[in-house]
């Protein structure tokens, strides 16, 4: 762990992708085959190539997208079903972002605590989180498991372990807790057109004000609403930001799966993903 391995992160972003799927040379791509792979590259589709890099990130640098990347294949594709459950990633919440959501018939924020990572700011963001949803868990690794154990042994907070085998086993089950919940937090994670929706069908209409004071308004109305049932109604909006062609995402490998899920990919992208995968890598 102590070598630096920071250029595998760079790899596994959306702009590293976007390069490489439209044929662009990319060098953090190219200089991270060369370093890890030295001249095993040599005539290996892309594929194949991204593949043992992941395996190195796995085994070497268990980062943020290693661990955001096997939440999501082990729950949502696992556990759970792409059609009824949706994930949220970079949540803005109050002075946090929730590193992963899942949602299906409840919400669980998943606070990800990496071998890398410190516990400075866990309590703030434990705080704000639960001031926007009910569930909240960290993931984290077994070396940090006692420490975090101990700091969460009498809270409602879950505690995950992603195991050396790259499992997740689930060492304390999240409680839920209703009780901080805050109308500001929650409507803060909605989109204008989720907030409209929720407003229109609650109320029966849309707010008529200036364009000036129309934010404030819809969210004085949703304060009205009792804060359960505002809740539901979030989730219920929340759930609607589900992933499109999905036939075409489950064929997407395994070690991409998180970076495409969150990439709005359309149909083209997805064509063009497969050529790249399937060409030989060309040495950039």
């Amino acid at each position: 762990m102590s070598e630096n391995h920071t250029v595998l992160s760079k790899v596994f972003t959306q702009s590293t992708f976007k390069d490489l799927i439209n044929g662009k040379p990319n060098e953090v791509y190219g200089s991270c085959v060369k370093r890890y792979l030295n001249d095993a590259y040599n005539e290996l589709e892309n594929k194949t190539v991204i593949d043992r890099i992941y395996k190195i990130l796995m085994t070497d640098y268990r980062n943020e997208y290693f661990y955001k990347n096997t939440l999501l294949n082990k729950l949502l594709l696992g556990r759970h079903s792409i059609n009824t459950t949706v994930a949220l990633t970079e949540v803005p919440i109050r002075k946090s972002k929730a590193d992963f959501v899942l949602i299906n018939g409840k919400a669980v924020v998943y606070e990800i605590k990496t071998e890398l990572d410190s516990f400075d700011r866990l309590g703030s963001q434990l705080n704000d989180y639960y001031a926007a949803f009910n569930n909240v868990c960290v993931v984290t690794c077994e070396s940090h498991y006692k420490k975090l154990n101990r700091l969460l042994n009498n809270t409602s907070v879950g505690i995950s372990v992603i195991t050396d085998r790259n499992t997740i086993s689930i060492r304390k089950e999240p409680v839920e807790d209703n009780s901080r919940l805050n109308h500001k937090a929650m409507f803060g994670i909605l989109r204008k057109q989720e907030f409209e929706r929720i407003i229109s069908n609650f109320y029966g209409e849309l707010p008529s004000t200036s364009q000036f004071n129309y934010y404030k308004e819809c969210f004085h109305l949703f304060e009205k609403i009792d804060i359960l049932e505002a809740y539901r109604l979030t989730l219920t909006e929340l759930k609607t930001r589900n992933i499109k062609a999905i036939d075409e995402y489950k064929k997407v490998p395994t070690q991409l799966k998180f970076l495409v899920y969150f990439s709005n990919f359309k149909e083209d992208d997805y064509f063009k993903m497969d050529v790249f995968l399937k060409e030989k890598f060309k040495g950039e």
